[in-house]
């Protein structure tokens, strides 16, 4: 019968000991069984699997006193030691040169919640009513050992009270006991031979040919096996990799940049004015540091921002700062680069892009972090209009898998005429994805660039959440290699 339930040598020894114990904890089973405590537990939980013992596993709550709970069980609580000490009205300052302030302060809204006091203009106004309280009792029932809400006769109210208040400490304590069942008595009444079992062959039994004379463990091949993962790469980083290949694949040069800007290449080269509200702090993070203006632009930019320059713009007017733009920032948008790499390459063709992290100043919540992740990409050549714009996104998001692509106005410091691009998502909806447009006047002509230039800056991260399924941004950059594991390496 023993066989029926493929039971090893571990598990009949357990099973023998607790048909003479019929009730034990760890300790009395494994010292029983003549075996090690975590071997013995682990047979028992299978035994348990099968119906044959039951573990039953019991937490028990103790509370014990804190070295200022036993200062306390020993003088008195602060509000006894006050109310003890008056018998009339007394001020404020009175007490304090009579006791430790500190001691003062904690008594003051004990005495009021207790109703023991009341204070009136500075002076506190002993009740007549000082009768000893629950906590006090409490206190009193320790005698310098743990004790359990029952042998303390405490409400859980009370505990709380006293565990903010830092009088006593909480522990609790796992108790496990191991039972045998009717199944497990019947089977041990039916005859159990524990004998040696051969989990593994070796080499010398195969020589000696002793696995003759052995007894093989058994096995079931239905069980299934430890599930093994393999090394990948991580899902965010699998996605950049994606966007970059397609970029790539359509004849795009990937650029790179510093983190550190001058306000100049992250604000005023974009025509965004000096008193823009992206400027202040809540937006951006401001540096000490400082960084020279290129003169050969500086000039340039300057006139943009305050008539227009030579075009038909008026600017923005007012006076623009040197010193304002020589501030360095941590970029907050990666056109930083792909506009200084536009000043740098002013001839056509050029189709860039980038794909790197910005920073802002953001409240960290399921949708929001200082830093993320930015697909920044231009396109400038002649003749270059608003539909090619529109055409390179849709095949952009084409190829990352969205078949619903739709464009929708926008407005942007930087780019005339705007657009939000936005995808369909089943059960989302429409979902916004970015910005792009054609660079003003206002931006390319201080630069010396001639000729259209198509721009876009899409949210890495947010596309990331929509194709991981997620709802918290968080989960992109935590540790959780539980989530790294079982995430697809491809959807299909």
């Amino acid at each position: 019968m023993a066989s029926d339930y493929n039971l090893t040598p571990n598990e009949k020894n357990v099973l023998l000991a607790l048909e003479e114990l019929k009730n034990a904890n760890p300790d009395e089973l494994a010292q029983k069984a003549g075996m090690k405590v975590e071997t013995a537990m682990q047979a028992a939980f299978l035994l348990d699997e099968n119906g044959l013992a039951r573990v039953d596993e019991k937490v028990i709550e103790t509370y014990g006193l804190t070295d200022e709970g036993k200062k306390y069980a020993d003088e008195g609580l602060p509000e006894r030691q006050i109310i003890n000490s008056i018998s009339g009205p007394v001020s404020m300052d009175e007490l304090k040169d009579k006791f430790n302030p500190a001691v003062v302060g904690i008594a003051t809204g004990w005495l009021r919640r207790k109703a023991w006091a009341t204070i009136e203009k500075g002076m506190i106004v002993p009740t007549g009513n000082a009768d000893s309280g629950d906590d006090e009792k409490v206190l009193d029932k320790f005698g310098g050992q743990e004790r359990t809400l029952e042998e303390l006769d405490a409400s859980p109210a009370l505990m709380k009270d006293m565990l903010k208040r830092k009088l006593v400490t909480k522990n609790e304590d796992k108790h496990r006991s191991v039972s045998i069942t009717s199944e497990g008595s019947e089977l041990v009444a039916a005859g159990i031979e524990v004998e040696e079992e051969i989990a593994q062959i070796t080499s010398e039994m195969l020589k000696s040919g002793q696995w003759k004379n052995k007894k093989f463990r058994a096995y079931n091949i239905q069980t299934p096996p430890r599930q093994i993962y393999g090394a990948k790469v991580h899902p965010y980083q699998r996605l950049i990799d994606q966007m970059r290949r397609i970029f790539l694949d359509m004849g795009f040069t990937e650029i790179k940049g510093e983190i550190v800007q001058s306000s100049f290449w992250n604000f005023d080269s974009l025509f965004q004015p000096q008193d823009h509200p992206a400027r202040e702090m809540q937006d951006t993070f401001h540096l000490s540091s400082r960084s020279e203006l290129p003169p050969e632009y500086k000039d340039q930019v300057c006139a943009m921002h305050e008539h227009g320059g030579d075009t038909e713009s008026t600017g923005w007017g007012g006076k623009w700062s040197e010193e304002i733009a020589c501030k360095n920032v941590l970029r907050t948008h990666t056109t930083a680069l792909t506009i200084k790499y536009l000043a740098d390459n002013p001839e056509p063709p050029v189709k860039a892009f980038s794909i790197d992290r910005a920073y802002r100043r953001e409240t960290i919540d399921p949708t929001h972090t200082p830093e993320f992740e930015q697909l920044e990409g231009v396109v400038m050549d002649k003749d270059m209009s608003f539909a090619n714009l529109l055409g390179c996104l849709k095949e952009f998001y084409h190829r990352m898998g969205f078949e619903d692509v739709r464009f929708r106005p926008g407005y942007f410091p930087y780019t005339e005429p705007s657009v939000e691009p936005e995808v369909y998502v089943d059960g989302l909806g429409w979902v916004e994805l970015g910005g792009a447009g054609v660079f003003r006047k206002e931006v390319t002509d201080p630069l010396g660039i001639k000729y259209p230039v198509l721009a876009w800056g899409l949210g890495v991260s947010r596309l990331a959440m929509l194709k991981l399924g997620l709802k918290d941004l968080r989960l992109l950059y935590q540790s959780d290699i539980d989530w790294l594991r079982k995430s697809p390496v491809c959807q299909l």
